[in-house]
């Protein structure tokens, strides 16, 4: 009996071993970019290079499956309203698809539609066999439920990610169609050669959609379907107090802020050779007197950290990206539990 628990004892800890092997075997081979920082300064993160080369994967793939006579993926994103910055990111969404030869239409709605017609739509596009994926833009009219309206989307359609079906799924660490920003955090993190394995992982925000699955992802187990991370992972919200939040930031390795609260994070906070992963998209007056966009960390902290993402150019088109690679999922049905 003693015997079997030597060898039980012995054969955990091989395997621990090898899975903190093949983490740094996978990091490494997926590397993209020089990240050996010089004199000091972080290797900067290009979000907009690696969106680029996962898109080219994509339209790589597909043009295979077409080539061999397969109809091409079919993406419906239904707009409600006259939002402005909405119109952009569904406009820069249909943009992305004709990239990378996934067919799409913008399905564009008044303000005044009422929940019930959103819902017959949405129906409708479930129904349809041509349709792979559907996205609503949010936010959606106060006068709706936005809840109601993301599980009316069938899951193996719902390429956000936000169905409660995909998120009871990934919560289990199985495969799904997972929220697209979370799982461009994710890409970012891998390509750049990030170590994650028993590392410590702080992160700043606990949005249902942002925060929350970036932290599911850091802390989760590597060997479930959702290739998670194993950090050992603190979540920090509006209610951490300042103190407890710089104490917490000084011990991390990685760092990922969806907080929406400029100069959240500055240099002094954040651990040398820290990884830094910016969410954040706040919208201030620069000191030319003109609109700026800047994340929720103040970029001197390039100085300290090992790597760093830019806002913008960082996550955001890493979010298109992988709305790519969902609807290329589920247009492939890959996910084929539901």
């Amino acid at each position: 009996m003693k015997a079997d628990c030597n060898v039980l004892l012995q054969m955990s800890l091989c395997k621990l071993m090898m899975r903190s092997v093949l983490k740094s075997l996978r990091a490494s081979t997926l590397c993209r970019l020089d990240h050996t920082p010089s004199r000091g300064v972080a290797s900067i993160i290009d979000g907009k290079k690696i969106a680029e080369d996962i898109k080219m994967e994509i339209k790589a793939e597909i043009d295979q499956l077409t080539s061999g006579g397969q109809r091409q993926p079919h993406l419906s994103v239904v707009l409600v309203g006259d939002d402005p910055a909405s119109a952009v990111y569904v406009r820069n969404k249909i943009n992305a698809c004709k990239r990378v030869g996934i067919n799409s239409e913008a399905i564009v709605k008044p303000s005044a539609t009422s929940e019930t017609e959103l819902l017959d739509t949405i129906s409708a596009l479930n129904e349809n066999p041509g349709v792979d994926g559907i996205l609503v833009q949010l936010p959606v009219p106060e006068h709706m439920n936005e809840r109601v309206i993301c599980n009316a989307i069938h899951p193996s359609k719902d390429v956000d990610g936000f169905h409660v079906v995909n998120v009871g799924r990934f919560v289990q660490d199985m495969d799904c169609l997972m929220p697209c920003t979370p799982l461009g955090v994710q890409q970012l993190i891998i390509r750049s050669g990030v170590e994650t394995f028993g590392k410590n992982a702080v992160v700043c925000g606990r949005s249902k959609n942002v925060g929350m699955p970036i932290a599911m992802l850091l802390h989760a187990d590597g060997e479930g379907d959702t290739n998670a991370f194993d950090a050992t992972t603190t979540l920090c919200h509006r209610y951490t107090p300042p103190e407890q939040l710089r104490r917490f930031v000084q011990t991390a390795d990685i760092v990922v802020t969806a907080a929406g609260v400029v100069n959240l994070i500055t240099a002094d906070m954040v651990k040398p050779g820290c990884c830094v992963i910016d969410v954040g998209i706040n919208r201030i007056v620069g000191p030319n007197g003109k609109p700026q966009i800047v994340g929720d960390v103040d970029f001197e902290v390039r100085q300290v950290a090992g790597h760093i993402t830019p806002v913008p150019g960082g996550v955001g088109p890493m979010t298109v990206a992988m709305l790519m690679k969902n609807t290329l999922r589920a247009y492939k049905k890959e996910v084929n539990e539901f």
